[in-house]
């Protein structure tokens, strides 16, 4: 017996990297043996910040179906479906929006956030201020019980929770309030020293062939003020220690007394980190090559996933519509 039903999503916005997998996806992989798991591309959600350019969402949908697959989500297991596939996402988010609050969604952290960082695009649009309303959609069309996030993210989830609860006091009770799956997410940098993103062209992709990732594992970035080899190093300031506590958690007492020492190299300590990495790395890789020669396999599991999605979110928007007595 499955514990309850999850729900989460990504953006289809390029190929997954480590920073990725290691936030949520292993998780992920770990929920649908437990849940009844609904996992979704979130291509509208990705208008609301990219929206002057969609050129490349196409593939990065197909792209970002195949990299679940690759790195262990089964869809035996659990739903995989296209968001902009279920039309009843959008007829949700529509009510909602009628009875949220302004303030709530000019208050909510990440539009302010967003808003400062990314002066270089125009995101000052409806879509984007209320996108926590589509968010509460996406989560409380299939009544979801939890919802896999970090602690930065609880704020977004309680607004969801918010909007269930005046929309449950104004029409009666129709959806649960999700609760936060509360999950630990591996922290990666990039392989120059900073947070792993795209944007910085500093990011080990799951699409990155054993060649490739051996190949930035040499660039990484270490101790700067490490000049020789047997010069005492600080680990704790070393790009490649950080790598080498997520995939080689068991040697780090070793590997840490050694660099402090001056008895490994800055080579040597990216060799044997790259060894182990493509190890790790290649059995993904090589699922992903096999999947890439069969392009109706994935179209065939996203279809599918939509009619399963379909049928409970139709199912929902009839209980809602009798809700507010709008089901003429």
């Amino acid at each position: 017996m499955k514990k309850g039903a999850v729900l989460s999503g990504m953006r289809p916005t390029g190929a997954l990297h480590l920073g990725n997998y290691f936030g949520a996806l292993e998780n992920w992989v770990k929920l649908q043996d437990e849940f009844d798991c609904y996992f979704f591309v979130a291509d509208w959600h990705a208008l609301t910040t990219g929206y002057e350019d969609t050129s490349d969402i196409k593939n990065n949908i197909k792209d970002l179906v195949i990299d679940w697959i690759s790195a262990g989500l089964d869809p035996e297991k659990c739903v995989f479906f296209l968001q902009s596939s279920i039309m009843e996402h959008a007829e949700l988010h529509l009510l909602f929006s009628m009875s949220t609050p302004l303030s709530w969604l000019l208050r909510c952290p990440t539009y302010k956030d967003q808003l400062a960082q990314m002066k270089d695009k125009n995101i000052t649009t409806y879509g984007f201020l209320g996108y926590p309303c589509l968010q509460a959609a996406d989560i409380l069309i299939y009544k979801a019980d939890f919802v896999p996030v970090g602690e930065d993210q609880l704020p977004h989830l309680e607004l969801t929770r918010e909007i269930a609860r005046r929309f449950n006091s104004l029409y009666g009770e129709v959806f649960p309030e999700p609760q936060p799956k509360l999950t630990k997410a591996k922290v990666l940098p990039g392989t120059d020293g900073r947070k792993m993103s795209k944007s910085y062209g500093n990011t080990i992709a799951l699409s990155d062939s054993p060649e490739v990732v051996k190949k930035k594992v040499s660039t990484m970035i270490t101790d700067v003020a490490r000049i020789r080899k047997d010069d005492p190093g600080h680990p704790d300031v070393c790009t490649v220690y950080a790598f080498h506590k997520i995939f080689n958690e068991s040697e780090i007492p070793e590997i840490d007394t050694q660099c402090r020492a001056g008895s490994i190299g800055c080579v040597q300590c990216k060799r044997n980190l790259s060894n182990i990495m493509v190890d790790y790395l290649t059995p993904i890789y090589e699922r992903r090559q096999e999947i890439l020669n069969k392009p109706e396999f994935i179209r065939e599991i996203i279809q599918n996933g939509n009619e399963k999605a379909k049928l409970t979110a139709k199912k929902t928007m009839e209980e809602v519509r009798k809700a507010m007595k709008i089901d003429w």
